[in-house]
């Protein structure tokens, strides 16, 4: 074998490696941001004109995470979100729709309070999507049945899940699920109210003392449910 012909082949490995590296690097990266943003990276593809482009604006993405300066919550600040987050919660019951508009404030305030910007939607979106992206579709169905509660097109079920979306990204921001999860219910105009004396054609049957079972009193204790706030979350 000639020299020439030693070095035409040392040249074909080398180009071949290096080749070789650099698909490896990328699917590497590649492997990586999926990694990172989830479901996120899958979206992004879709609305890119390539993959290469997609992966470009999720770098980009990484780039302008890393120059925010992000701030844990203290004990404090957690408690305190978690007992505003409680208390909208229980608001819904009576005003659901008022509530939505109030549980995008109190986000909007949590987001603040972490760093990130909290100007137009999407550069939010995209801020919070290096460290939040798997939370990111619950903020954006909240979002937009908040802006159709603006133009009074949503209904009780659609606030209320909204109120479900919205606290996913809290829960997310927070650390912690804010609360226990119980059953919501939208309050009914015509379900008696414990206070208020029962209407006569509600009134229970007068039994004769005689025929109640002695112990018929301690299990109506014990079935009677315990008033508590409603949870719109638990759907």
């Amino acid at each position: 074998m000639s020299p020439t012909q030693v070095i035409v082949i040392v040249l074909v490995v080398l180009v071949v490696v290096a080749a070789l590296a650099v698909v490896g690097r990328q699917v590497a990266r590649r492997r990586a941001l999926r990694s990172r943003f989830g479901p996120e990276y899958d979206r992004v593809v879709a609305e890119r004109d390539s993959r290469a482009d997609a992966e470009r604006e999720l770098r980009d993405r990484e780039r302008r995470h890393a120059e925010l300066t992000l701030t844990p919550l203290t004990p404090e600040s957690r408690a305190r979100y978690a007992a505003a987050w409680e208390e909208l919660q229980v608001r819904f019951v009576d005003s659901p729709a008022e509530t939505v508009s109030d549980a995008d404030e109190l986000v909007g305030r949590l987001v603040a309070e972490r760093g990130y910007p909290t100007g137009d939607f999407s550069d939010q979106i995209a801020h919070l999507s290096v460290e939040h992206a798997r939370t990111l579709s619950h903020y954006r169905d909240a979002h937009e049945i908040r802006l159709r509660n603006e133009r009074g097109e949503a209904g009780t079920e659609e606030l209320r899940q909204a109120v479900v979306h919205y606290r996913a990204l809290f829960a997310d921001l927070l650390g912690a699920d804010p609360v226990a999860a119980r059953v919501p219910e939208q309050r009914d105009p015509d379900q008696h109210h414990p206070d208020q004396p029962r209407p006569e054609h509600h009134r229970p049957e007068q039994h004769h003392p005689e025929q109640r079972h002695p112990d018929s009193a301690s299990r109506a204790a014990e079935q009677t449910p315990v008033d508590r706030p409603h949870d719109v979350t638990s759907r």
